[in-house]
């Protein structure tokens, strides 16, 4: 099926679909809207599997380029507002993308040192808005002339509105045609947040977006035609492109988006114009609401039926803080770009906090020790997942590829447990494991330890190593009160970690931060954590360091 078809299917054209900047945008109206795009990638003669770049606030107008691109029979690359200008082009260089559509305060940087920059652009398309149009037409201008000046064989620059206006004019007496995918062909390439490194792109079919709907969201979300939905999780990612995309929108849902970074403030505002019925967010986030509702102004949370948490692991306590505080349950689980969405969740009435929760229909889970082996019953392993929405590969990389993806099984990276009564506990990542005094240490299980007191806000544990240069847990942690005693709460937290953990998990030091280094998607960057132990080894480091969440 194309996604078009898929969405665009419903009686009731006239229902809205998008909530946006005081905009009430029906079915229909998103319907027209698609179409102009694809009379677009028409009108420049897009090639069937070329891939566009997206470089969007998450708005109508990316739900329509996407869903113009994947059913055009070309490749959507959406990607990562938050992500420094290098890092884009960088992801622009690795799928080879010829056109991009891109926010218009974008433009004057993309077009620096263009030619050496971005070999492979051939358009960039500029997102115009009604107020910033005139200043855009001055800027680009400029940047333009400075940009054809530079280069012999300059790529074109065009207005969407524009291009849209043209094209419309020139296939206004031609219907616009759509032609069936094949079974394994690539509609769209998600790259992956870069919790561990490099981001990788993973490439999926149209039919996956199909899948995830038929098993996490029938069976956990159960949507129905009053739904509405809003995630602080961003469109180019597949979480929240599920929860904000696909799900409402294959559902005749109503989805709220939102261009603004959604930090507390925001997703407050949010609540309140708006009234989601389902929230989906990460624990990072989770908590911020907790400390705006208590330090800042109530949230309005009266709408909500449903909290959703992914990302990472959602500690314990914290969940249920969130449900008594707020009278909702927060379903947790666990996805992965490489799955497109999730694949493990706890569900309405049945939440056990702590876990991921049970399987989903339609997938299957297996734990394997370090040597390939199936782990034993109740004891940890990796865990390796299977199901029809996984992903075809890495674009380009063929090596991890092939380590990732083996024989119809994907590699998580993460390691679990499985208890008796079928409910998965998160160990943490492999990568972020480590051994100390010759055992295996969790990061998660240290960190769920040191949340408990109530003088940690926020907790990240990495691999230390002490004088004589043996493996140890270091603690990061950011204070519930900023003018609590180091010394103090450092030693409340040793004598809790004592009482509460064997010798060897016990961190061995405590560095206070300000902030922790997170993905766009609410991950700990704990190589990063690790690096900064490297620079300084011999310190108990108490200076805050930078915020990197985007």
């Amino acid at each position: 099926m194309i996604l078009f078809d898929a969405i665009f299917n419903q009686e009731s054209l006239d229902k809205v679909a998008v909530l946006y900047e005081q905009q009430r945008i029906s079915y229909l109206q998103l319907k027209e809207q698609t179409l102009g795009v694809v009379r677009v990638l028409s009108f420049l003669n897009v090639a069937r599997g070329e891939r566009v770049a997206l470089l969007l606030n998450d708005s109508p107008e990316f739900v329509a380029s996407f869903i113009a691109i994947s059913s055009f029979g070309a490749i959507a690359v959406p990607i990562n507002m938050g992500l420094r200008l290098d890092e884009q082009r960088a992801i622009l260089n690795d799928c080879t993308a010829k056109f991009a559509i891109i926010e218009s305060d974008l433009s004057a940087a993309f077009l620096a040192d263009a030619r050496e920059k971005l070999p492979h652009l051939k358009e960039l398309i500029v997102a115009t808005r009604r107020d910033d149009r005139m200043e855009l037409t001055t800027e680009t201008l400029r940047a333009q002339e400075q940009h054809t000046e530079e280069q012999s064989e300059p790529f074109a620059i065009s207005s969407f509105a524009t291009l849209i206006e043209q094209a419309s004019l020139r296939h206004q007496t031609s219907p616009v045609t759509f032609s069936e995918p094949a079974a394994d062909e690539p509609a769209f390439i998600f790259y992956t947040s870069g919790s561990t490194g490099e981001p990788k792109g993973a490439v999926h079919r149209q039919a996956d977006i199909f899948y995830t709907n038929e098993t996490y969201c029938r069976e956990v979300l159960k949507l129905c035609p009053v739904d509405r939905v809003f995630s602080s999780s961003r469109l180019p990612f597949s979480y929240g492109f599920g929860n904000a995309f696909s799900f409402p929108l294959l559902n005749g849902c109503t989805t709220i988006l939102c261009r603004e970074k959604p930090n507390a403030e925001v997703i407050s505002r949010v609540f309140a114009e708006y009234k989601p019925s389902i929230f989906f967010g990460v624990p990072v986030i989770f908590r911020l609401l907790l400390d705006h509702h208590r330090n800042v102004a109530p949230l309005d949370y009266s709408s909500l039926r449903l909290c959703i948490s992914a990302g990472e692991a959602l500690p314990a306590h914290l969940g249920e803080e969130v449900e008594k505080t707020f009278g909702v349950e927060v379903l947790d689980g666990i996805g992965s770009t490489e799955m497109f969405h999730m694949w493990m969740s706890n569900h309405e009435r049945e939440v056990r906090y702590g876990s991921s929760g049970r399987l989903i229909h339609g997938y299957e889970a297996r734990l394997l020790d370090q040597e390939g082996n199936p782990s034993p019953k109740g004891a940890e392993g990796n865990l390796w997942v299977e199901g029809a929405s996984a992903a075809l590969g890495y674009w380009n990389k063929p090596e991890v590829t092939a380590a990732t993806f083996v024989d119809g099984w994907v590699r998580t990276g993460d390691l679990y447990r499985q208890d008796a009564d079928g409910y998965w506990f998160h160990m943490g990542r492999s990568d972020d494991c480590f051994k100390s005094s010759g055992q295996w240490v969790s990061p998660v299980e240290v960190e769920g330890t040191l949340l408990k007191h109530e003088g940690v806000n926020r907790v990240a544990v990495v691999e230390d190593f002490d004088a004589n240069g043996l493996p140890c847990a270091c603690a990061f942690v950011i204070k519930a009160n900023s003018n609590d005693d180091n010394t103090e709460l450092e030693q409340q937290l040793t004598r809790l970690a004592r009482e509460t953990l064997p010798r060897f998990k016990q961190p061995r030091r405590y560095v206070f931060v300000d902030e922790l280094p997170y993905t766009a998607t609410g991950k700990i960057q704990r190589f990063k954590l690790r690096e900064r132990l490297k620079e300084s080894p011999e310190s108990n480091v108490q200076s805050p360091m930078s915020a990197t969440r985007s």
